[in-house]
């Protein structure tokens, strides 16, 4: 796992750690935007430059302020050019959320602050909600708090969990900090079943820690990749409800060539 920690010159440092000294650390949820800092811009010194520069300066300060050394963001601490790399990490990712000792989540189309009247709307319409990779970061960690546009403190996932299951359909167990595996298979599908994601492939990749499975990252895919997360739960489940899903085509009057199909589902929109 590679972090990072501030420097001397006001800057960041990149730091790699072996998988038995992981030091306390912080970890940033957020959607992404324009120009965000690569690993390859940490590397070369030109990720200040950048807008997403931001994202970073906000998260190693307020670790600072938590007493926190080092902290995480998946824009620049994953080299993305090494697909071993980008491989281990999807698959290491729900683990690395669910260790850190706090998660900042960034919501920067929430410019409310937390008892303004017009919070709860725009809270419950955060495009955060609706992408697929910030499910795991909002169900992994116990300690996750929220900040607006304005980098403003709003409240933590305790404190609006009442608002966040009906927002989410996650039970509240769960956004108590109860294992997600108290919700059977298909109840945890439906909770990524209006979530998307840039490429296909990563609305299964997305859902990995949340099954508890591990596989290789094929990009190409497409569709495939979440009929192949659907037989890893089956390897490693008893749990039938994964079948209990509906396709929604029928509804629509599909042609019988493509009612007829297997036994899993082709999204989780299908939850």
């Amino acid at each position: 796992m590679r972090l990072l920690q501030s420097d001397s010159r006001g800057g960041f440092t990149l730091t790699q750690t072996g998988a038995g000294d992981i030091p306390t650390y912080a970890i940033l949820s957020h959607t992404w935007g324009e120009e965000e800092v690569t690993f390859r811009d940490m590397v070369n010194g030109s990720g200040n430059k950048k807008k997403g520069y931001k994202k970073i300066q906000f998260c190693g300060r307020q670790a600072d302020r938590d007493g926190l050394e080092f902290f995480w963001v998946d824009t620049c601490c994953i080299d993305k050019s090494s697909s071993a790399e980008l491989s281990e990490s999807i698959n290491s990712m729900f683990q690395w959320y669910k260790e850190a000792k706090i998660c900042y989540v960034f919501l920067s189309d929430v410019q409310s602050r937390q008892h303004h009247s017009q919070f709860e709307k725009e809270f419950w319409q955060s495009r955060w909600f609706t992408r697929g990779w910030t499910l795991q970061e909002l169900v992994a960690p116990r300690n996750v708090e929220f900040y607006n546009a304005q980098w403003e403190h709003i409240g933590s996932k305790l404190e609006h969990k009442l608002l966040i299951s009906r927002i989410t359909g996650i039970d509240i167990r769960v956004l108590e900090g109860a294992d997600p595996a108290i919700c059977n298979v298909a109840q945890r599908m439906s909770w990524a079943s209006a979530r998307n994601t840039t490429r296909v492939e990563d609305r299964a990749y997305s859902l990995l820690g949340l099954f508890h499975v591990n596989m290789p990252m094929i990009y190409g895919e497409k569709e495939n990749a979440f009929i192949r997360l659907q037989e890893e739960i089956i390897k490693n489940s008893e749990d039938y409800s994964l079948f209990a899903w509906h396709d929604h085509e029928i509804d629509k009057g599909s042609s019988l060539k493509s009612i007829y199909r297997g036994v899993l589902a082709y999204s989780p929109a299908n939850f």
